[in-house]
């Protein structure tokens, strides 16, 4: 077996992903982390990418694709929020100043 460049890609994707999800298990990342949402949001690039690096029939590949698309979307979305949620904090008036 011989593992081509968009193998290596999807395995970095499997990490991130499978990595941010056990230091959120671990109680060392936040959902709401930065880090959290960019790693999950790299993976399923990463994960997409290597499905069409062999150039498959996509008739094979469609449930994979919808999952990493959702995948993506749920971590832009997350991110958006994250991002909202630190300016709102960022230009809340502190107290005594």
């Amino acid at each position: 077996m011989s593992l081509q460049w968009f193998d290596f890609v999807g395995l970095a994707g499997v990490g991130f992903v499978l990595g941010s999800f056990f230091l959120l298990q671990a109680g060392r990342l936040a959902s709401d982390a930065l880090g959290y949402q960019l790693a999950n949001l790299f993976g399923a690039i990463f994960i997409l990418v290597s499905i069409f690096g062999p150039s498959p029939d996509f008739r094979d590949v469609i449930s994979t694709t919808i999952m990493q698309l959702a995948w993506i979307a749920i971590s832009c979305y997350g991110l958006w929020r994250g991002i909202k949620a630190r300016a709102a904090r960022f230009r809340k008036p502190r107290d005594g100043a």
